[in-house]
């Protein structure tokens, strides 16, 4: 059996929390839970529609953002310090219990 952590994902003012493998992108787990958090690019970095903005205690946990995802969260919409990209979030032991805000609009600007 594997391994599961707990995410929190918060929609339009609601928290809805699920369990999901570790290994499970932040994107995927979105998707498998009917969070509607688009990733237009199916997390190939072309797009920004699965931008999250990532609780300040779970952010530090995370790696540095690589450029390109740095190039493409410019594109998102509502950017914040603590912005991410869903498809980059791959979800660890370390990262039990996340809250993740989704923005109540994306901006579909593909490169």
């Amino acid at each position: 059996m594997s391994e599961t952590v707990k995410i929190i994902f918060v929609t339009k003012g609601e928290e809805k929390e699920f369990e999901v493998p570790v290994g499970t992108t932040v994107l995927e787990a979105a998707h498998n839970n009917n969070i509607e958090l688009e990733g237009a690019c199916e997390g190939s970095l072309a797009c920004s529609t699965c931008h999250v903005v990532v609780q300040q205690d779970y952010f530090d946990k995370l790696e540095e953002p690589s450029e390109d995802e740095e190039d493409m969260l410019d594109l998102a919409f509502g950017l914040t310090q603590t912005s991410r990209l869903g498809c980059q979030i791959t979800m660890t032991k370390d990262l039990d219990g996340i809250k993740l805000v989704v923005p109540d609009e994306t901006r579909n600007v593909s490169v």
